[in-house]
């Protein structure tokens, strides 16, 4: 039996939520039997492009080197979830292109949630210009123009995100008890 897998890509800033919501599909996904891999761009960038810097060039680099491990497990019938700022929409737009099943979720919080959220206080460092290249101050995010979901978690729950998650990718309501 052959079961095609497919990659669904989460983008947005630093701290808006991609990283819950992977995780938290990728737990409900596995719950119902299906294979499911979560590649989160912080660990990515850690193990497979460690050494690469925050250049355009050193992420596009980390992007398609994301997108090439997502595209093989994809066609050996995995679901991959990756979240990973991703901040070129060009770059994006390409991997995306050529991975089997892809969606694309944008994860959307304004800069002003974003930066409460941060518990490391990176992104007050980088408003205070102690942090060069920080994607969505000093480096620029390109918003998907058409997402295959759009995610504002400064309005939404995680359970409203995950509710939404789950229709576009076709999960089984769980029964409540």
């Amino acid at each position: 039996m052959s079961r095609s897998g497919r990659v669904i890509w989460f983008t947005g800033l630093s701290g808006a939520g991609k990283s819950t919501l992977a995780s938290a599909l990728h737990a409900r996904l596995a719950a119902q039997g299906v294979p499911t891999e979560l590649l989160d761009g912080d660990a990515v960038r850690e193990n497979l492009s460690k050494g690469l810097g925050f250049s355009k060039a050193d992420r596009d680099t980390n992007v398609r080197r994301i997108a090439f491990v997502a595209g093989l497990l994809a066609r050996h019938g995995v679901t991959v979830l990756v979240s990973a700022i991703s901040p070129y929409r060009d770059t994006r737009d390409a991997v995306l292109a050529e991975l089997p099943g892809a969606l694309e979720v944008f994860v959307d919080a304004p800069l002003t949630v974003v930066t409460e959220r941060d518990v490391k206080g990176l992104y007050v460092r980088a408003i205070a210009g102690e942090i060069a290249h920080f994607t969505g101050v000093s480096d620029p995010y390109e918003a998907p123009i058409n997402p295959d979901l759009h995610l504002r978690t400064d309005v939404l729950s995680v359970e409203e995100c995950l509710s939404q998650l789950g229709a576009l990718v076709g999960l089984r309501e769980e029964v409540k008890a």
